[in-house]
């Protein structure tokens, strides 16, 4: 995608930008229903993609099954690409995890949960936050 300043963006260019379904996940800190995301159980090689910016978020080598009803990675494609704040919404504290580069929402990051990866965490992450470029990883 071609650089722009994304923080600029008001409500009504990101409603022009997205699907209305979109826009509840990314723009509002929406969530899909659980088990109903396009990436939820796919082992497709390539990387995952802003689907609001087109940002380079995640990679299939760092997917993973944890049968939570959502993508799973354990890391980053670059720590730097993503935002990971406090969230106390819903009457819990979780760590929301937003795209660096437009600030949407993308998910939430749990970790001490046991999984079997390098990292110990969870970046449980919407499938309509992302898009899959296909594409061979080594």
């Amino acid at each position: 995608m071609t650089q722009n300043n994304y923080s600029d963006w008001t409500e009504q260019q990101w409603r022009e930008r997205l699907t209305p379904e979109e826009f509840h996940v990314l723009r509002q800190a929406g969530t899909e229903p659980p088990g109903m995301g396009e990436y939820t159980d796919t082992t497709t090689e390539g990387i995952y993609h802003c689907r609001a910016c087109g940002e380079d978020l995640f990679r299939s080598t760092e997917k993973f099954q944890s049968h939570c009803g959502w993508p799973s990675f354990f890391s980053p494609s670059n720590s730097e690409k993503v935002i990971e704040r406090e969230d106390t919404s819903h009457g819990m504290v979780r760590t929301e995890v937003l795209c660096a580069t437009c600030g949407s929402h993308l998910g939430h990051v749990f970790a001490g949960e046991g999984y079997p990866t390098p990292t110990d965490l969870r970046y449980c992450i919407n499938s309509i936050a992302m898009t899959l470029e296909e594409k061979p990883m080594q």
